[in-house]
């Protein structure tokens, strides 16, 4: 555990939290402390600071920029409340600012709106129905081998230990369930280098490009219905670059392709899909993370879902839920944030809906 500063440098040095503070006031204040990918220290100690300080009925523990929390009650289940303090680089919005029943500033809807719901509740809910547990962790937003819960899996791994698992990724106070898993490689053609003006000594390795990029303009992705959410796939080039000057016929073209997939095939399946779909080609794996199934079977899933009192939806795009799921523990991605403002200049939050998130999840746990 780390050491404790003195309370006479905190003081100085850490912005101070009311935990019990109303969720949108704790929200802002969230946000008003800068946290990009690698720079979470700072929020690090305040959350850290004001759980010890103001929720007693807690066993807080640092693991690097990361902060956990859980309830030792002896209940028949554990409820696990994970949300990333990271944000994207800073574009010109902070400090926040209100217009109306918006938030607006970088991170409010992804996703410290979520990690201000989770703080306010752990530190006001004293008697919950399950034990808690609160994972505030860093590195999200950045390559994988950074993020925080990895860490953490690694070193603390009874601390990931629950019966439920609840991320505060932005979804609009709705539920959205398991997500997509995600693949992308490198399909590379090959030619021969000339001078321009002699061309036809060369053999052009981006004209050779075109039958990758007409298999995927043939493609047809699938729709899979898994427990009622439905996952759409998709096959999309991402980038492609060919070329080393304007007066050389390419040797050589790289077409980056992304491929999301349904959570029903597992990481090797989806790489076999795409080996077939591009038969013939070089392909070069860049990034593979399995999805992770909806969960809504698991009696825990079964009474949060009952207690939104809404229909869960596929969550498009891959979270952190996989790596739950791989644990064997059903999870779900639920916050006040709208994805579809995440990482813009523009972002913000409804504060009406960190109200609403608020009260769904203190009648589920409370």
């Amino acid at each position: 555990m780390r050491p404790r500063v003195a309370s006479a440098t905190v003081t100085t040095t850490v912005p101070m939290l009311d935990l019990t503070a109303d969720p949108v006031e704790l929200t802002a204040a969230l946000v008003d402390v800068p946290s990009v990918s690698g720079a979470e220290a700072t929020l690090s100690d305040a959350l850290e600071r004001a759980l010890r300080e103001q929720a007693p009925h807690l066993e807080v523990i640092r693991s690097g920029a990361a902060v956990l929390a859980r309830t030792r009650l002896g209940r028949d289940q554990r409820v696990l409340l994970a949300g990333h303090i990271d944000t994207v680089p800073i574009a010109d919005n902070l400090p926040s600012h209100r217009e109306g029943d918006l938030l607006y500033g970088c991170g409010t809807s992804d996703m410290k709106a979520g990690d201000a719901v989770f703080a306010h509740l752990a530190a006001t809910l004293t008697e919950p129905r399950h034990d808690l547990t609160l994972v505030f962790y860093d590195c999200e937003e950045i390559e994988a081998d950074r993020n925080g819960l990895g860490r953490i899996e690694r070193e603390l791994p009874e601390w990931l230990r629950a019966d439920l698992a609840i991320l505060g990724e932005p979804t609009g106070g709705t539920v959205e369930a398991g997500c997509q898993g995600t693949l992308r490689v490198e399909i590379r053609t090959h030619g021969r280098r000339a001078h321009s003006a002699r061309s036809w000594l060369g053999d052009n390795a981006v004209h050779h490009a075109a039958e990758v990029l007409a298999r995927l303009g043939a493609y047809s992705p699938r729709d899979v219905d898994i427990d009622g959410c439905v996952y759409r796939e998709g096959l999309q080039a991402v980038r492609i670059a060919g070329g080393v000057a304007g007066n050389v016929v390419p040797d050589e073209c790289v077409v980056t392709v992304n491929f999301r997939f349904a959570p029903d095939r597992s990481a090797d399946a989806a790489l076999a899909h795409v080996r077939d779909v591009f038969a013939g080609y070089d392909l070069t794996v860049t990034d593979l993370s399995p999805g992770a199934l909806p969960g809504l079977t698991a009696p825990s899933a079964q009474q949060f879902l009952a207690a939104t009192g809404t229909t869960a939806h596929a969550k498009y795009g891959w979270t952190d839920v996989s790596r739950f799921a791989a644990l064997g523990i059903p999870a779900i991605n639920y916050g006040p944030g709208d994805p579809n403002l995440a990482h813009t200049r523009e972002e913000h939050v409804d504060t009406r809906v960190i109200n609403r998130s608020t009260d769904v999840l203190r009648r589920f746990l409370g």
